[in-house]
């Protein structure tokens, strides 16, 4: 309950804030990638179950001569590396966050068809909401594997306490600044899971 009144008032500030700021890259993205603003894609949330997660598109609709999407590094933007970088691409997910389809702090939500190819326990990172940042986030983010993400999301889901928000919270913000972890060497973001 404690996690939950945190998540709904710090997300409807945070919104409130920053409102200037979604309108701006909103415009951004308008202007120099056309299109949709936002991004959107089913994932799983608590339990499994499918939420709509939204975030700023940092990728154009580039494809090739089959109709098909060009891989993520062909069609990431100058504008998009550089809301990626900032994290700031991530700011609709506050709204995900108010909804109560995600938490500020737990694991990030990954694609559906992981569901599938992840082992009992890497499965238990399930248990709790997704977050916007999370354990694994501030200890490597996208720069460590696969397993060495389940370990540590699996590892909050045991140990969670509201300190340990706060503390991952503080080390987020840290870590953006740096722009550390931010893809994996020669990824756009994060090479497919194809399981343990």
């Amino acid at each position: 309950m404690l996690k939950r009144i945190f998540d709904i008032v710090f997300s409807f500030a945070g919104i409130l804030l920053l409102l200037p700021f979604f309108l701006y890259i909103a415009i951004m993205i308008r202007t120099f990638m056309r299109g949709k603003v936002l991004f959107k894609q089913t994932r799983p949330g608590l339990h499994g179950k499918p939420f709509t997660i939204y975030k700023f598109r940092t990728m154009s609709n580039k494809r090739d001569e089959d109709g098909n999407l060009l891989p993520d590094n062909q069609r990431m933007t100058k504008l998009g590396v550089f809301l990626r970088s900032t994290s700031l691409d991530e700011f609709p997910e506050l709204f995900n966050v108010l909804k109560g389809d995600m938490s500020l702090v737990g694991p990030r939500p990954l694609l559906r068809q992981y569901l599938d190819r992840y082992t009992p326990e890497q499965a238990r990172r399930h248990a709790v909401r997704p977050g916007i940042t999370g354990w694994a986030q501030v200890n490597g983010r996208n720069a460590i594997t696969w397993e060495e993400k389940f370990e540590l999301d699996v590892w909050y889901v045991d140990n969670w306490s509201f300190w340990l928000d706060m503390k991952i919270i503080g080390m987020t913000f840290w870590k953006v600044l740096k722009r550390e972890g931010i893809s994996q060497v020669g990824q756009a973001t994060m090479e497919e899971f194809k399981g343990s």
